[in-house]
C-alpha cells in the first residue's frame, strides 16, 4: 500500500506520535491563555490606507497570464483595509474572532488598460470603479495552541497568501498553530477555497499557478525550530489534492563577525511529486536556492544561486484563479523577483543584490535596494505531450531582470508611520519567461490604530 503523508492513517500517526514527541523535547512555555484579558479587552481594530499605482509595459505576449493583455495594464487605486482581531475569552478554552472588510476605489485606469492585479474587470473589458469584500474566522485557544476556521491568510512556504497587491489574498479553511515548547512553532492547515486580490467572493479556487489546474483542497503541516539566536530550521509538507505533494526545508545561519558585521547563509529546498490523479501530469521537480549575505554597518551585499532540476517548471499554489495578481507567496526561493521567479525547467540563475539603510547617513526610515538576476539553461522540450506544462518553454531559453526599490517611512510627527515605496523592475528574456517587460509600482500606506 502506498502511504502518502496526507493519507488518513499517516495524518493520525503524525498527530498521535510525532506532535507529542516534539512537545516533550523542550521546555514548556507559560500559557498565553491563562493571561487572557477578554474578548474586547485584548481586541485590536486597525485601518490601513493603501494607495497603489501600477503600470506594466509589455513588449511581448509571453506565456504567463499576466503578460497576455495586448495593451499595457495600468491602474491607480485607493484601498481602505479594515482589520479586527479580538482577544480571547477567559477560561481553559478561549474564544475569539478575526474579521476584515476591504474597499477598493479606482482613481484612474482607462479603457484598454484593464487586467491589472488591483481592479476587477467588467464584462465589457473595462476596469470597475469600485469593489469590496469581507470575511471572518472563529478562533479557539488552549494554552499556546490556536485553532482557526474561516477566512485567513496562511503563511506556510507551501501554501501562502500574497500581500503585494491592493487587497491581500485570503483562503477559507482551518489552521492550527502550536507554540507549547520554547523555540518551536508547529502548524497545519486545510483549505478548500481562496480569493485573488481583485475578486470579491470568498469561494474561488486554489490553483497550480503555471499548470492552471484547480485542486479541490490544499493541506500542509510543518514547523520552525530555533536552535539559537543564530541558527533556525524549518520543515514543511504540502498536499495539493490530485495534483502534487510538495516538501520544503530551510536552514538559516547568521555568523557574527565583528561589531555591526555578520555573514548570513540561507538555504531553501523544494521537492514536488505528482499525487492522486495527477491533473497537471507527471511531476518530479527539485528546486533550491542558496544565499550568502555580508552585512557591514548600513550595507548588505548578497549573492544567490538557484537551480531547478526536472522536466517541469517549479510550480506553486495560487489563490482565486490563474489570472493577473493570483500568484501568491508560496515560493521562498531566493531568486523569486518582482516579475519573474526564475523557475523554468532546468533553469540556473545567479543574483547579486545590494541593500542600503540610510539611517547611518542621517536619514532614518529610508532604505534602498538594487538586485540583478540572470537565468539560463531552460529546457522545456522534455515535457510530456499530455502535461499541463507542455509548450510553455522552449530549449535554451534564458532571461534576466533588474529590480530597484526605495522605501521611506516617516519616523515622527502627526503622520508617523506613513510610508512611500517605489518598486521598479526591468525584465528581458525569451517569450516563455514573459518577454520584455518594464513594471512600476508606487505604493503609499498609512496605518491607523482605531482601538
Amino acid at each position: 500500500m502506498k502511504l502518502s503523508l496526507f493519507s488518513p492513517l499517516a495524518r493520525q500517526s503524525v498527530w498521535l506520535l510525532g506532535v507529542p514527541g516534539l512537545l516533550l523535547t523542550g521546555a514548556a512555555l507559560a500559557s498565553q491563555q491563562s493571561d487572557a484579558k477578554g474578548f474586547v479587552e485584548d481586541g485590536d481594530l486597525t485601518l490601513l490606507l493603501r494607495n497603489y499605482y501600477y503600470l506594466r509595459q509589455n513588449e511581448g505576449d509571453g506565456h504567463g497570464a499576466e503578460a497576455r493583455n495586448s495593451r499595457d495594464p495600468r491602474s491607480w487605486t485607493q484601498a481602505f483595509l479594515l482589520n479586527y482581531t479580538s482577544g480571547f475569552t477567559q477560561g481553559t478554552v478561549g474564544v475569539g474572532v478575526d474579521a476584515y472588510g476591504y474597499l477598493g476605489l479606482k482613481l484612474d485606469g482607462g479603457d484598454g488598460h484593464a487586467n491589472t492585479p488591483n481592479m476587477p474587470v467588467d464584462g465589457d473589458g473595462s476596469q470597475r470603479s469600485e469593489f469590496s469584500k469581507g470575511g471572518a474566522a472563529v478562533k479557539l485557544r488552549v494554552s499556546n495552541t490556536v485553532l482557526k476556521y474561516g477566512d485567513q491568510q496562511p503563511t506556510a512556504p507551501v501554501l501562502a497568501a500574497g500581500g503585494n497587491w491592493l487587497f491581500p489574498q485570503t483562503a477559507r479553511g482551518w489552521s492550527l498553530v502550536s507554540q507549547e515548547v520554547d523555540h518551536l512553532m508547529l502548524e497545519g492547515g486545510h483549505f478548500t477555497a481562496a480569493t485573488a486580490p481583485r475578486t470579491t467572493g470568498s469561494d474561488g479556487g486554489i490553483f497550480a499557478g503555471y499548470a492552471g489546474v484547480e485542486a479541490a483542497s490544499a493541506s500542509y503541516a510543518g514547523g520552525v525550530y530555533k536552535f539559537s539566536d543564530h541558527l533556525s530550521a524549518s520543515l514543511y509538507a504540502g498536499h495539493f489534492e490530485d495534483v502534487w505533494d510538495q516538501y520544503y526545508g530551510n536552514l538559516n545561519y547568521v555568523l557574527p563577525l565583528a561589531a555591526e558585521q555578520s555573514l548570513t547563509f540561507d538555504a531553501n529546498l523544494y521537492r514536488t511529486l505528482d499525487a492522486g490523479s495527477a491533473k497537471a501530469g507527471n511531476i518530479a521537480n527539485t528546486a533550491g536556492s542558496l544565499a550568502a549575505a555580508f552585512q557591514t554597518g548600513a550595507h548588505t551585499f548578497t549573492l544567490i544561486h538557484q537551480r531547478i532540476h526536472g522536466d517541469q517548471p517549479f510550480d506553486y499554489a495560487v489563490f482565486g484563479a490563474p489570472v493577473p495578481g493570483s500568484f501568491g507567496d508560496s515560493i521562498l526561493l531566493g531568486n523569486s523577483m518582482q516579475f519573474s521567479d526564475f523557475n523554468g525547467p532546468g533553469e540556473r540563475s545567479w543574483q547579486a543584490r545590494y541593500d542600503l539603510d540610510m539611517e547611518s547617513y542621517g536619514v532614518p526610515g529610508l532604505s534602498l535596494m538594487v538586485r540583478h538576476t540572470r537565468g539560463s539553461g531552460i529546457d522545456g522540450s522534455k515535457v510530456a505531450a499530455d502535461s499541463a506544462y507542455a509548450g510553455l518553454y522552449g530549449d535554451g531559453d534564458k532571461e534576466h531582470e533588474t529590480d530597484l526599490e526605495a522605501k521611506y517611512v516617516l519616523q515622527d510627527g502627526p503622520a508617523k508611520d506613513l510610508s512611500f515605496r517605489l518598486r521598479q523592475a526591468w525584465h528581458s528574456g525569451s517569450q516563455s519567461t514573459g518577454g520584455t517587460v518594464a513594471e512600476t509600482r508606487l505604493i503609499t500606506e498609512y496605518p491607523l490604530n482605531i482601538l
